[in-house]
């Protein structure tokens, strides 16, 4: 009798032994809600020039990901931004909405996929953020408290914020 062996490949034990980590806690459109209720949400995309995106990176200190902005102006006053921001592994999806005078509203975590670090959602650590404008520091473990074990989202959040403010001031107010 032979001794008969089944033979899997080595992709096939990584994809089942590797475990699932993203949460996705609010779609667009909920979080357009949550932060703008009742409000209607017109799209404007918009599309950054090259100087543009030099002077966001050095206002900003921070490189922009995109020149594609995915944009919407709000019927009461203020602007919601998608945008997204890299984790340790993974992009952090993050919606950012603003008053009509370009400070921070609220900030909300779209979708989370690394496997540590999920208390950047927090509603007190995103807290921080409110009210914030183009021009505030906003450095990790300054200005912004930093969570033990997502310290990179907790530092490309902010980071991203800041990004988000500057953009704000250089390429949509004045339009």
């Amino acid at each position: 009798m032979k001794a008969q062996f089944l033979l899997v490949p080595a992709t096939a034990l990584v994809a089942v032994a590797a475990p699932v980590y993203a949460k996705v806690y609010l779609s667009i459109e909920q979080a357009q809600q949550l932060m703008f209720p009742g409000a209607t949400l017109i799209q404007q995309p918009l599309t950054l020039t090259a100087g543009q995106v030099h002077a966001i990176e050095k206002a900003s200190h921070t490189d922009v990901l995109s020149r594609q902005l995915r944009l919407w102006k709000v019927s009461t006053g203020g602007w919601f931004i998608i945008d997204q921001v890299v984790g340790k592994h993974a992009f952090i999806p993050i919606a950012l909405g603003l008053d009509g005078t370009g400070a921070v509203k609220s900030i909300e975590i779209l979708e989370y996929r690394e496997a540590f670090g999920s208390e950047v959602r927090n509603p007190k650590w995103l807290a921080q953020f409110d009210g914030k404008r183009n021009g505030a520091t906003l450095t990790l473990t300054r200005d912004i408290q930093n969570i033990s074990g997502a310290t990179l989202s907790s530092k490309h959040i902010t980071d991203g914020v800041r990004r988000l403010l500057a953009t704000y001031a250089l390429a949509i107010a004045p339009h």
